[in-house]
């Protein structure tokens, strides 16, 4: 085995590579943007790496890679340990769960933290054939991780860019939240099924058409682009509608100014029963915690749309209407409803009541993969009568 330098060439889906004492931190945010308003929620969740993963090209039989992850264990509503994907040729080989890393044990409740320092993790991927072939390593989309060294058996390359590129932004959904690993989340799946190369801006709890993001995929390369907006407005209760449809054609009108005709695909929120018709803001269900099913629930008035207050199904309706009225032939309009709707909700019920199991993240991501696969063919081919989700 021989260590090899982890070239940035090899990543996918990255802003930047932050060099730590221990190796390199990868960012999905760059920090001029994190600079502009340095959320707390939003630092923790551009630095976990959903959709980020070394692709290579190798005759190698075995990889090591060596990392530091570290995570946030809330007490009574501790989640499973991310884990680090493998894929051969496209298809998965090895799902490694993490170990060791640095914990920091948060209170919900009174919002005191703790760091608890662990070992670093090694990952060992074994028999992976000696034909020449393209990997895939996929980081954990739940917790950040610093890359400290990785070997090989045989030289690594990177691997060519061949797939057309999909610009992703979503909220905790997109970002992955209870898929059991990095390759299940939704914008995985989709991609996968479409033939799309995956640059995933899903960001838990931040998705709230800040202008810093619509610049940041303005500038970003793309031959489509998709944001999924809703459910972050709603459960932090941050605009009205006569604050949420300027936003939005504002955020639209600045990435058109990097993506005159590329293909946009507004999705609007999946199915949530307890912001359908409430608004928020959303809540822990206090009564959950310590259980083995923690659960959100929302502390809004159901029907109060007063004022211009936003529910799920306000929001729907204002984005339809805002895509009719653009007249841009190439911004869809996606209907939430149609990846995961109410009648989904009786087999594939939300578990915490907001977000996907594994199984619904792939029900999700099959759906979505027929409209991305029609956005990556070029329009003059695209089938007139595909009616994106309407």
């Amino acid at each position: 085995m021989t260590t090899r330098p982890i070239s940035r060439a090899a990543f996918s889906a990255i802003a930047e590579l932050e060099t730590t004492e221990r190796g390199i931190l990868p960012h999905r945010i760059p920090l001029w943007a994190r600079q502009q308003f340095p959320d707390p929620q939003m630092l923790a969740m551009e630095v976990q790496p959903s959709g980020v993963r070394l692709s290579i090209r190798t005759r190698s039989t075995r990889i090591e890679l060596v990392s530091h992850a570290r995570r946030v264990s809330y007490a009574g509503a501790d989640r499973p340990r991310g884990r680090i994907d493998l894929l051969v040729d496209g298809t998965l080989l090895r799902s490694d769960t993490l170990t060791g890393g640095d914990i920091i044990h948060t209170d919900l409740q009174s919002g005191a933290s703790e760091l608890e320092s662990g070992a670093p993790h090694v990952s060992v991927f074994r028999d992976l054939g000696t034909a020449d072939k393209e990997i895939e390593i996929w980081l954990p989309h739940n917790e950040a991780i610093e890359l400290i060294s990785w070997a090989s058996d045989a030289p690594i390359s990177p691997a060519p860019r061949r797939k057309p590129l999909w610009v992703h932004h979503g909220s905790s959904i997109s970002h992955g939240s209870n898929a059991t690993s990095p390759s299940a989340i939704w914008p995985a799946v989709a991609a996968r099924s479409a033939g799309a190369d995956l640059h995933n801006l899903g960001l838990g709890g931040s998705a709230l058409l800040d202008p810093f993001m619509a610049r940041l995929i303005r500038d970003a390369p793309a031959d489509v682009i998709s944001a999924k907006i809703g459910i972050n407005i709603v459960n932090f209760d941050s605009m009205r509608l006569r604050a949420f449809v300027p936003a939005l054609h504002g955020f639209l009108d600045t990435i058109r100014d990097g993506h005159p005709t590329t293909p946009i695909l507004l999705v609007s929120p999946i199915f949530c029963g307890i912001h359908e018709n409430t608004p928020g803001p959303g809540s822990v269900d206090v009564s959950t915690l310590g259980t083995d099913r923690i659960r959100f629930t929302t502390t809004g008035d159901e029907g109060d749309t007063r004022l211009g207050r936003l529910t799920l199904r306000v929001i729907r309706d204002a984005m339809r209407t805002l895509v009719t009225g653009r007249q841009d032939t190439q911004l869809h309009y996606v209907n939430g409803l149609n990846l995961y709707g109410p009648d989904d909700a009786g087999a594939h019920p939300l578990p915490d009541a907001i977000h996907p199991d594994t199984e619904t993240h792939a029900l999700i991501g099959d759906r979505f993969a027929r409209l991305l696969s029609m956005a990556c063919i070029p329009e003059t081919t695209r089938s007139q009568d595909w009616r994106w989700g309407r």
